[in-house]
């Protein structure tokens, strides 16, 4: 329970209100410490912006929520770490919704192959209809989801071996795609030979040329050093994705109101704020990876979408989301196959 002077702390960051929340409701695991476990490396955005709001959390909390981050899959796969935070091992775990979706199918709907042009038409998608639907499904499932997504970005092949100008050049070439449906469906339609493989383990995989190639957006290339492993960057923007907050949602429901409420106010900032970091990372990441030995090429991307609408793709996973999902993924996209 919080002492007097932490209740006065507390009292004085969150107002009248979320004062008589914590009264009637006060703090269950006082001095506890909890896990937030991500895949990304340290230096991601994500992961930088969730280190400073764990901070405000702590801080506005009287450090009644501890907050702490195990970066860098430090605590397993993407699909350990779920199953521990469906457990309550795990009290938050920010991904994507392509890893996401192994466990709720719908979570990878904003990931469909080529159904975005801008970060800006993406981004209003997860944060109106198609983000309303895929928090739905989280929830039926038995988790807690925050309202808004992170932006990762538009994923990008990257390569050993050659360039991919076009799509014949996808024609059995190994490829590490997420432990995603959705993922292994797109490529295999383009006639690839993708492998599920964890994120933490993309790095080796590379190294030992277990596959040739990989796809994520450049941020990610940059942050987990895929160029030291990679040679090309064709810029394919076939896919955008971004990572929701999860929450375990047993742990979730036992906090006070108004506790809730301070670590809402300061995952959202962080969201704010990476979205803007993302952005302006775009600008500049370019140069950066050439710099660090990879070569780009701007493959002709309608004949990667025209690729894949001549196949079964979009008429399948049309079938699997359900027409009222399509529906309105189709609203922000425009008609897709």
């Amino acid at each position: 329970m919080l002492t007097a002077s932490r209740r006065s702390f507390v009292f004085s960051s969150l107002g009248t209100a979320a004062s008589l929340a914590i009264l009637k409701s006060p703090l269950r695991a006082a001095l506890a410490t909890y896990k937030l476990a991500s895949n990304l490396a340290n230096t991601h955005p994500i992961v930088v912006r969730l280190q400073e709001a764990t901070e405000a959390i702590r801080k506005d909390t009287a450090g009644e929520v501890d907050i702490r981050i195990f970066a860098s899959s430090s605590l397993g796969g993407d699909l350990e770490v779920l199953s521990q935070l469906r457990a309550g091992a795990v009290q938050f775990y920010p991904l994507a919704g392509a890893q996401i979706s192994t466990f709720v199918p719908l979570a990878s709907l904003n990931g469909v192959g080529f159904a975005f042009k801008t970060t800006d038409g993406a981004l209003t998608a997860v944060d109106g209809d198609v983000g309303l639907l895929i928090r739905n499904a989280l929830a039926g499932a038995g988790l807690f989801v925050f309202d808004r997504m992170f932006d990762s970005g538009f994923r990008q092949i990257t390569s050993w071996s050659k360039p991919i100008l076009r799509p014949d050049d996808l024609k059995a070439l190994p490829i590490r795609v997420p432990p995603s449906p959705l993922s292994t469906s797109l490529f295999k339609a383009l006639g690839a030979a993708p492998q599920s493989i964890n994120f933490g383990e993309v790095y080796t995989a590379l190294q030992t040329k277990l596959v040739d190639a990989q796809e994520n957006p450049l941020v990610l290339v940059d942050s987990n050093k895929f160029y030291e492993v990679q040679k090309y960057v064709s810029m394919t923007n076939h896919m955008w994705d971004g990572f929701w907050i999860l929450g375990n949602k047993p742990f979730w429901e036992r906090l006070p109101a108004a506790v809730q409420d301070v670590i809402r106010k300061h995952f959202d900032a962080a969201i704010t704020v990476e979205r803007a970091d993302i952005a302006k990372l775009n600008e500049t990441i370019v140069g950066k990876l050439k710099q660090a030995g990879l070569t780009f090429v701007e493959p002709e991307q309608q004949a990667f979408r025209n690729a894949l609408g001549a196949t079964a793709f979009y008429r399948e996973w049309k079938e699997k989301f359900g027409g009222k999902a399509w529906a309105a993924l189709e609203k922000y996209s425009g008609e897709l196959g």
